[in-house]
């Protein structure tokens, strides 16, 4: 049947660097941490890491480390939102930015229609990220069109966004997940490699997020001790579904408990 179907040159372009660029994915079962606070725990037996991108400037060896020990590092990248204390911060027009988004008053919501404009900034990202020797892109806030962003954005918009922001990744030799953004899972699961998902037995969405380990690539499911959330709670659905699940702290610390 694929052969029959029709492509844009610019869905057959896609396909093509995707085809020739050989991307690195994790599969169901692999182990991972995620930290963005606090000093990087190096020794936590996880597989993959995962880290803000900007750790990388302030240790710039710390990927090269992460390496040499056999692990993975994804590297996370805000792609949805602006955040006023990024180094490139003054680069965003203010045509792009937003509301604040909720309970997070350093960040606003981007037009994510203007791909126009956020190209060179985001582009110059996924560069320094490939540069620095991440092995895959985390990319945060997919889901604008969900949220009271301030722009009338609409499902097919964030399609069309979370698309061009797989290619970013992929154009560049790394893998991407999706993070998030479950009601888009059918839509996309050809685009990204790998999922991340949060709370998503808090939300009851879990079961949407196996169409990544059935197509063979690994969701890393991450649940907040600060929503009462017990690993008696979820890891039973977490091991029958294949993902990666395991407790952390919504300040994103070295602490992480995992499922068995």
């Amino acid at each position: 049947m694929s052969s029959c179907k029709h492509h844009s040159n610019g869905e057959r372009d896609s396909i093509l660097v995707f085809l020739l660029t050989r991307v690195w994915i994790p599969i169901p079962g692999t182990t991972f941490q995620i930290q963005f606070t606090g000093t990087l725990d190096e020794s936590v037996n996880a597989q993959v890491f995962d880290i803000d991108s900007d750790l990388t400037d302030s240790d710039p060896t710390v990927i090269q480390r992460l390496h040499a020990s056999g692990k993975k590092v994804i590297c996370y990248i805000d792609v949805g939102s602006y955040e006023n204390y990024r180094s490139d911060a003054s680069e965003f027009p203010p045509e792009v930015l937003g509301n604040i988004y909720s309970g997070y008053p350093d960040e606003q919501w981007l037009d994510i229609r203007r791909i126009d404009l956020l190209s060179p900034i985001l582009s110059a990202r996924f560069e320094k990220a490939k540069a620095k020797g991440c092995d895959g892109i985390d990319p945060d806030n997919l889901d604008g069109y969900q949220n009271d962003t301030g722009f009338p954005l609409s499902a097919d918009d964030q399609i069309k966004f979370n698309r061009w922001i797989s290619d970013l990744a992929h154009f560049r030799g790394m893998s991407a997940g999706l993070k998030n953004d479950p009601d888009q899972i059918p839509d996309l699961i050809g685009n990204f490699d790998w999922a991340v998902t949060e709370s998503c037995y808090d939300g009851g969405w879990c079961n949407l997020e196996e169409a990544f380990p059935n197509k063979g690539s690994a969701v890393f499911q991450i649940e907040y001790v600060e929503n009462g959330t017990t690993k008696n709670d979820f890891c039973s659905q977490s091991i029958s579904l294949r993902l990666s699940g395991f407790l952390k702290n919504q300040s994103l610390d070295a602490y992480r408990d995992p499922c068995p």
